[in-house]
């Protein structure tokens, strides 16, 4: 039984004992416990390096999908738990600390949004897939960075459409779309902070380098970008393509895969505006360590629980999603 005071900050607090082997006590306890670990490619490179699988916010939801393990510990943001408890309601969510939040998922709280979403009658509602169960819950499909052209496209041209939370990627689905759908007025705080004056001072130095953007980016920085996608996409482009040097406007975890996959290369992270740091981190991802995996695994806490109610409304729109992505082989 845990103590108390170890839950207090949201995380089980107590020290691992010197000497322990943290990740080989974290593979054992998988095989033990039939639990698998994923992590976000914003996470840690320690994180990516000793889970079962790393992936983006749609491969993590398919992922959690089709999984037999007991137990799923999600290795990211509280909101990619929720969609993998609502996915597997059957099985124990863990995240290694219940304070990893997304700041695009508290910029739309579930009740203003059901509101904006009663102003608009017969709009089909989308909603990217950085939100709460609650806010899931008044949506009629969930799309990612990766699949939200694709699934917006699938409606016919002349759907009145809600987008939320993302203005910037909902902006940008509007631009290669020619859509108009009414955009609820939210961002990432680390896609919101990229600066173009930085961006082009890098190119000058790296004249031969590509930019990766990711599309919550604002718009001058995607319209700087020789590729345009998801963290899966980016990292995809930069290991086929022929250039060797990359500057990457995402949240910089992404590099360790990138690096991974071409050593070759060089990857040079985007800096924010308002930061003489050369990198733009999400503090959020970054909360998730070796110890609190650790400890998760051996007390299996904090676990992830969803209201009845709200998991049961949320599942429709997230079904939908993987139905549509399904039918259209994304």
């Amino acid at each position: 039984m845990i103590q108390e005071e170890w839950k207090k900050n949201g995380f089980v607090t107590e020290p691992v004992p010197a000497g322990v082997d943290l990740k080989a006590e974290i593979r054992r306890m998988c095989q033990e416990k039939n639990a698998v670990i994923m992590a976000h490619y914003y996470t840690e490179g320690i994180i990516q390096d000793v889970a079962d699988f790393i992936g983006d916010s749609l491969a993590l939801a398919q992922k959690a999908a089709k999984t037999d393990a007991d137990i799923i510990v999600m290795c990211g943001v509280h909101f990619m738990g929720e969609t993998s408890k609502i996915l597997c309601p059957e099985k124990v969510v863990l995240v290694p600390d219940l304070n990893a939040s997304c700041s695009l998922a508290e910029s739309c709280p579930a009740d203003e949004f059901s509101a904006f979403v009663k102003e608009h009658p017969e709009h089909v509602v989308i909603s990217y897939v950085n939100t709460t169960a609650a806010t899931k819950a008044v949506t009629d499909v969930v799309v990612t960075s990766s699949n939200a052209r694709q699934i917006v496209e699938s409606f016919p041209k002349d759907t009145p459409m809600i987008f939320g939370p993302d203005q910037n990627l909902g902006g940008y689905i509007n631009e290669i779309t020619g859509r108009n759908m009414v955009l609820w007025n939210g961002a990432c705080h680390v896609h919101a902070k990229f600066s173009v004056e930085k961006i082009l001072q890098l190119k000058a130095e790296h004249p031969g380098a590509k930019v990766l953007a990711h599309p919550e980016c604002k718009g001058p920085v995607v319209k700087l970008a020789d590729k345009v996608g998801s963290t899966a996409a980016l990292l995809k482009y930069s290991l086929a393509d022929e250039a060797t040097e990359f500057i990457v406007a995402t949240e910089s975890g992404i590099l360790h895969e990138m690096q991974k996959g071409a050593p070759e290369k060089t990857f040079i992270p985007a800096p924010p505006e308002d930061s003489t740091c050369a990198c733009n981190e999400c503090n959020y991802m970054k909360m998730i360590t070796l110890q609190k995996l650790y400890n998760t695994l051996k007390y299996e806490w904090p676990a992830i629980e969803v209201d009845v109610e709200v998991a049961e409304k949320a599942v429709r729109p997230i079904n939908k999603m993987l139905e549509i992505s399904a039918q259209l082989g994304l």
